[in-house]
C-alpha cells in the first residue's frame, strides 16, 4: 500500500522555527491545496468515521521511517481485522489555521480539540487518516525509567487518532495547507515580505558561513585530555551519574552529570560535572547509546578503574550568526529545551545541540524566563547570537527536579 506521509513544523509561533520549506511556500503566496486559503482562517469541515485513538511513546526526534511505522502501528491497534465488524462513529473534522477539532455530527460538540502547533504528523494510508498530536507536558513527562535520568527528556507521548474517509488524502493535504496559510500569517505579522525570501537565498547564505564549534578547539587541546584512576572497594559503585552529550555534539558520548558524595568518583578529585567520558578501562563509549554506556560502567568490578576523559565545563557556548530575521534559526524550543535541529542550518553550524536547555542568550539569563519570552528574544535576535546551554538532564539534576541514578 502507498502511504502518503506528512511531517510538519509549526511556523508562525516559532514553536518550531522557520525551516527549509519556507522557500517553497514563499514562492506560492496563494498556498496551494484543496481548500480556499481564506476558508482555512475560519475553518473547513470534512466528514469522516472515527475509529479510535491510541497513545504511543516516542523518541522526541524520530526518523521519518519511525513515524511511518508508528502511524501503521496505530492503525494495526485500532482497525478491526478483515472480515470483522469495525466500531466507528460518524464525525466532522474541523481544520483551521488555529486548531484541529473532531466534532460530533449532530450537536457539533468537540470530542477532541488540538491546537495546530500540537499536530506533529499526519499520514493517509489508503482510506485511513492517522492524526498524530503531541501530548502537552505538565512539568515533567512522568517517565520514571530508572535506567536513565535523561529518559523523560528523550521520550514524548503521541496521541494517535484514526479515521476512515474516502477523502483521506484530501484531508491530509488540507491540514498541510493550513500550516502553509498559518506560515503566511506569521510572515505578515512580523512584517516579512514573501518576496524578500527568494528561493535559494538561505542556501547561498549558508554556503558563505564558517562552521563555528567551540568543541572542536576544546577537544583538540591536549591539556583537556586526561586519564583518571579511581579506586573502589569490592561491590562499591563508582558513584557517578551520566547523561547524553546531545545530538549535534562533535563528540557523541556520555557526560558526567552528578557525583555521589563520598563515592569513588568524587574521592579521586579529578572528575567534574560536564566532563566527557571517552573510555573506561580501554572500552570506548564514543557513539554508543546511553543505556549501553551505563551498562559498561556498571560492569566495572575491578578495584582500579581507569577513565579517559575530556575535561569540559558544564555549560556549552554556541554562536549563531544571523544577518536578518528573515533567515531561519533552524532549531525548535519547547519549555526552554532545544528539541529539534535543522541539518546544515545556521544553528547547527553555530554549535546548537538537541536536548540542551538554554541558560543564557547574549549574556541574559533565561533560566526563569517564560517560554513565550524566550521565543520573542530568539525571534528578534540578529547578528552574532551567543547562547549558553547545558544538557537538560544535567540541569534537572543540578536543580533537584530529578534524582540521579548513580552507577
Amino acid at each position: 500500500r502507498v502511504i502518503t506521509y506528512y511531517y510538519y513544523y509549526y511556523y508562525y509561533s516559532l514553536k518550531f522555527d522557520i525551516c527549509q520549506i519556507s522557500n517553497v511556500i514563499c514562492a506560492n503566496v496563494l498556498v496551494p491545496g484543496p481548500c480556499d486559503p481564506e476558508d482555512l482562517l475560519d475553518g473547513v469541515i470534512f466528514g469522516a468515521k472515527y475509529l479510535g485513538s491510541t497513545q504511543i511513546k516516542s523518541e522526541r526526534n524520530p526518523s521519518t521511517n519511525a513515524r511511518m511505522a508508528q502511524a501503521q502501528e496505530a492503525v494495526d491497534r485500532i482497525k478491526a481485522p478483515e472480515g470483522e465488524s469495525q466500531p466507528m462513529t460518524e464525525v466532522d473534522l474541523f481544520i483551521s489555521t488555529q486548531r484541529i477539532k473532531v466534532l460530533t455530527t449532530d450537536t457539533q460538540e468537540a470530542m477532541m480539540d488540538h491546537a495546530l502547533q500540537m499536530i506533529s504528523y499526519i499520514a493517509d494510508i489508503d482510506n485511513i487518516v492517522v492524526l498524530m498530536a503531541r501530548r502537552k507536558r505538565k512539568g515533567q513527562d512522568g517517565d520514571t525509567d530508572s535506567n536513565s535520568s535523561s529518559s523523560s527528556a528523550k521520550k514524548c507521548l503521541m496521541i494517535c487518532h484514526v479515521f476512515s474517509s474516502e477523502d483521506a488524502q484530501i484531508i491530509a493535504q488540507a491540514i498541510g495547507q493550513a500550516f502553509g496559510v498559518a506560515y503566511q500569517q506569521f510572515l505578515q505579522a512580523n512584517g516579512i515580505k514573501a518576496s524578500d525570501l527568494r528561493p535559494g537565498e538561505y542556501s547561498d547564505y549558508l554556503e558563505s558561513q564558517e562552521l563555528y564549534n567551540g568543541d572542536l578547539a576544546h577537544f583538540s587541546d591536549s591539556q583537556n585530555l586526561r586519564e583518571v584512576i579511581m579506586t573502589k572497594a569490592p561491590g562499591e559503585i563508582l558513584g557517578l551519574a551520566v547523561v547524553e552529550s546531545g545530538w549535534g555534539s562533535i563528540l557523541p558520548t556520555v557526560v558526567v552529570a552528578n557525583l555521589l558524595h563520598g563515592g569513588p568518583a568524587e574521592r579521586c578529585g579529578e572528575l567534574s560535572i560536564g566532563d566527557r567520558i571517552m573510555s573506561i578501562n580501554g572500552t570506548s563509549l564514543v557513539g554508543l547509546p546511553i543505556t549501553t554506556c551505563q551498562n559498561i560502567i556498571r560492569l566495572r568490578r575491578k578495584k582500579y578503574v581507569r577513565l579517559s576523559i575530556v575535561h569540559c565545563p558544564p555549560v556549552t557556548m554556541a554562536i549563531i550568526r544571523r544577518p536578518d530575521p528573515k533567515f531561519q534559526l533552524g532549531f525548535s524550543v519547547e519549555d526552554g529545551i532545544i528539541c529539534s535541529l535543522m541539518r546544515g542550518g545556521i544553528a547547527e553550524r553555530g554549535g546548537i545541540r538537541v536536548g540542551h536547555r538554554i541558560i543564557e542568550i547574549n549574556g541574559q539569563s533565561v533560566v526563569a524566563t517564560p517560554h513565550d519570552k524566550i521565543i520573542q528574544i530568539l525571534t528578534n535576535a540578529v547578528g552574532e547570537i551567543h547562547l549558553k546551554t547545558m544538557p537538560a538532564s544535567t540541569y534537572r539534576l543540578l536543580t533537584g527536579q530529578e534524582q540521579p541514578v548513580f552507577l
